[in-house]
């Protein structure tokens, strides 16, 4: 698959900015999160005040879990939703593979140099 414009410039930004592709994968994960809480609601034929009522908490506070303006979402908020939308969260911890290891480490040391 070719690369696009925006993949070579997200490239140049990851190899001159260290952490910057750690904090674009984490606001990456975060949408996702968003989407499928989101989607899960609406498959289940859910209202965001159901799901509050469900949840114990209000509408707007759905709404801006759902919008992605929370920050912060504690876990305990989370597995309520999740309990909520009749489903379960799943957290995974992921080694990073020694050539993202490596990247980051040669990205640490030119911004010292």
């Amino acid at each position: 698959m070719a690369k696009s414009d925006v993949d070579r410039w997200l490239e140049e930004q990851y190899k001159t900015e260290p952490g910057l592709e750690a904090r674009v994968e984490a606001i990456i994960e975060e949408m996702r999160l968003v989407e499928q809480i989101t989607a899960l609601r609406k498959a289940r034929g859910l209202s965001q005040r159901d799901l509050a009522a469900r949840v114990g908490v209000t509408q707007p506070v759905i709404a801006k879990i759902e919008s992605g303006t929370t920050k912060n979402l504690e876990l305990r908020t989370l597995v309520r939703i999740a309990a909520g939308l009749q489903s379960r969260v799943k957290v995974v911890l992921e080694r990073i593979e020694k050539k993202q290891a490596a990247k980051s480490k040669r990205a640490r040391k030119r911004v010292a140099a």
